[in-house]
C-alpha cells in the first residue's frame, strides 16, 4: 500500500491523527488493525523530524502506545480455561479497546465542536445592535421598598401562572360574548385588595378566572395601572414565593 501523504498543519494531537488516518484508510474502528495504523502513524513522526519540526511530547506518547499494543497483540494467546459453570476464567481484554474508547469519546467532542463552529459562523452574519442608554428613562424613578416587585418580575409571574394553568383551565364549550375591559379589571382587583384582611394580601393567581386571551391581556393592563397609580403594591417575600397584592394606604401605615 502506497504510503500516506498528510499536511502537517491540520491535526491538533495524536488522536486526531489518528482518526484522519482510520477515515482515510476505511478502517472499522471497532477492529482497528494496529499493524498498519502504526506505520502509518510512525510515518507521520518521521516527516516532522524530517522537516525538523518539534515534536509534540503526546504524539511520542501514543507512538509508544501503538508499539505496546502492537507487542501485546503479537504475543500468543493464552489458553481460556473453563470452569464448571461454562464460563471463562481470566479471559483476557482486547489490548486496543482502552485506546478506541478514547477515539470514540474525542470522535464525539470533536463533532460537538464543529457544530458549534458552525453556529458562531451563522451568529456572525446577524448585526447586535450595542446596549441603549435608558439613564435618563430611570433617573427620576423610586427606589422599590423591600420586597416590592417589579414589572419583570411580575411579567415572569403571569407566564409562570398561565403555564402552570394551561392543563387545569375549564374548557369552555360555549360561545360567549362577554368582555371585560381595563376599567372593569381594574375595579375588581381594587375590590379585592379593599376587602382583605390587614396585612394578608391577595394571591396573584386569584386574579385570573377563565384564562382566556383576553382575560390574561386585559388583567396584565389593568394592574400595571393600578401599580402606576400606586393604588395597589405587588410584593414578594423572597424569591419563589407567591407575590401578594395590597391596597397603598394599608401597607404604608403597617411601615409606620
Amino acid at each position: 500500500m502506497d504510503k500516506l501523504s498528510v499536511k502537517l498543519d491540520v491535526f491538533e494531537g495524536p488522536l486526531d491523527l489518528l482518526l484522519h488516518l482510520i477515515k482515510t484508510l476505511e478502517i472499522d474502528i471497532y477492529d482497528i488493525p494496529i499493524a498498519e495504523i502504526t506505520t502509518q502513524y510512525m510515518d507521520y513522526i518521521k516527516m516532522m523530524k524530517h522537516l525538523q519540526l518539534e515534536v509534540a511530547g503526546d504524539y511520542l506518547v501514543m507512538a509508544a502506545t501503538l508499539m505496546s499494543i502492537k507487542s501485546k497483540l503479537l504475543l500468543p494467546k493464552v489458553e481460556l480455561l473453563v470452569d464448571d459453570s461454562g464460563q471463562y476464567e481470566d479471559e483476557e481484554q482486547d489490548p486496543r479497546a482502552a485506546l478506541v474508547e478514547q477515539l470514540l469519546e474525542y470522535r464525539k467532542f470533536k463533532y460537538a465542536a464543529t457544530v458549534l463552529h458552525e453556529k458562531e459562523e451563522q451568529r456572525g452574519q446577524y448585526f447586535t445592535k450595542d446596549p441603549a442608554d435608558l439613564s435618563e428613562y430611570t433617573a427620576n424613578l423610586p427606589p422599590l421598598e423591600p420586597h416590592q416587585v417589579s414589572t419583570i418580575d411580575l411579567f415572569l409571574a403571569f407566564h409562570d401562572v398561565l403555564e402552570r394553568q394551561k392543563t387545569y383551565r375549564t374548557q369552555e364549550t360555549t360561545i360567549s360574548n362577554d368582555y371585560e375591559t381595563i376599567e372593569d379589571k381594574i375595579s375588581y382587583i381594587s375590590k379585592l385588595v379593599k376587602y382583605v384582611d390587614s396585612g394578608q394580601g391577595v394571591p396573584f393567581s386569584d386574579l385570573f378566572t377563565t384564562y382566556t386571551k383576553s382575560e390574561i391581556v386585559t388583567t396584565f393592563m389593568a394592574l400595571l395601572e393600578l401599580i402606576k397609580s400606586r393604588q395597589v403594591i405587588a410584593e414578594q417575600e423572597n424569591n419563589y414565593a407567591p407575590i401578594l397584592l395590597f391596597k397603598q394606604s394599608v401597607k404604608i401605615e403597617d411601615n409606620e
